[in-house]
């Protein structure tokens, strides 16, 4: 399929919960021989990398970054890695802290704002492959985090462009937006994969006898009655990570309040009816920097966006993003290209698609 065509949802997933949920149950992601590095982080504790793709010290290299409860074997992350190598990327996708099949080491986890976990590892890949035009992709939480980091950093962050899909930007409303209608599905899910998380946590510091990291988990209180993401991310998060409680995490958090300060090729992927986010959470065209081109479509659910037939289903994020960024380094030797619209690099607002949007609401 032309990979700058326009997303056209499969007509035989009908609503954002078939397109959100469509592909985590009934997909079947490539199996990748990938080879695995661990960063040690300054604190002590570390971070999984999943490396695909060729080697060469010169290959452009996109860094992967997934969603709540997911990690680097999550379908939309392998997608990604094959279709990036079958165009001569290298790509390296980043489980956060204890999504890799083992308990990190400390306390503390990750959530929607750990940008400085994201700037430990891109600064590790700028050291380690310094010739590589080094690009970012994040989905949901992941692409929350990455926002959040190239508008904290600007100029300075370190990459050439970045994609973020599916994101959360006013993680307050989105909490409260999972708590409605069939929506509570996933709020239940999420509940039970993060208290999981916690508790696999505990019974490894019991294992290593690692009784001051064990008291301050337990200094948290009991893990029953979690049934919100106000209730999880005010007993849990906040105080985990240094946040006074969930209203001031979500505050400091959110990536809508940093859009501004990005300075890097930005293409944010959404769509109008994301079971996670009120339409009226997404940006403004004047919240978003110059750079930023922000593409709303009607439908795709959350990290959704499946296409084609029954028998030969097509993910529009594996087409739209390896060509989205071919033009971001086609551009950066030939300036001229940052205006073509298969894949400009140039700020757009997609206001055909956010009005069609708006009508389908």
């Amino acid at each position: 399929m032309n990979s700058t065509a326009a997303f056209r949802p499969a007509w035989w997933l009908p609503g954002p919960h078939l397109q959100t949920l469509w592909a985590p149950f009934f997909r079947r992601p490539p199996q990748l021989e990938r080879r695995r590095e661990r960063l040690w982080l300054e604190d002590g504790d570390f971070l999984d990398l999943d490396w695909y793709g060729p080697h060469e010290a010169v290959a452009p290299l996109a860094l992967i970054l997934h969603g709540l409860t997911g990690s680097s074997q999550s379908h939309y992350v392998l997608g990604l890695q094959q279709r990036l190598a079958e165009r001569g990327w290298a790509s390296v996708a980043l489980n956060w802290r204890g999504c890799s099949g083992e308990p990190n080491l400390l306390p503390r986890g990750y959530h929607s704002g750990v940008s400085e976990d994201l700037a430990a590892v891109i600064a590790h890949l700028r050291a380690c492959r310094p010739l590589a035009p080094l690009y970012a992709v994040g989905y949901s939480l992941g692409g929350n985090v990455l926002l959040k980091y190239l508008g904290e950093s600007g100029a300075d962050c370190g990459l050439r462009g970045a994609v973020a899909v599916s994101v959360p930007f006013r993680l307050d409303q989105c909490a409260d937006r999972i708590g409605i209608g069939f929506s509570r599905v996933y709020q239940r899910h999420f509940m039970a994969e993060m208290v999981a998380y916690v508790r696999r946590k505990q019974q490894h510091f019991r294992r290593l006898r690692a009784e001051e990291h064990l008291a301050a988990l337990e200094r948290l209180g009991p893990l029953h009655g979690l049934r919100t993401f106000w209730d999880f991310d005010g007993r849990i998060t906040a105080p985990l990570h240094g946040f006074a409680d969930a209203a001031d995490y979500y505050r400091r958090a959110s990536s809508r309040y940093y859009l501004g300060g990005i300075r890097v090729p930005t293409l944010i992927i959404q769509a109008a009816d994301d079971p996670f986010v009120f339409r009226h959470s997404l940006p403004e065209p004047g919240e978003l920097a110059a750079t930023v081109h922000f593409e709303l479509h009607p439908r795709g659910g959350h990290v959704g966006f499946i296409e084609g037939s029954p028998h030969r289903p097509g993910f529009y994020l594996e087409r739209r993003i390896p060509a989205w960024l071919a033009a971001c380094v086609q551009a950066a030797g030939d300036s001229s290209a940052s205006t073509r619209s298969s894949g400009t690099c140039s700020r757009r607002y997609s206001a055909s698609t956010a009005t069609r949007a708006d009508g389908a609401r």
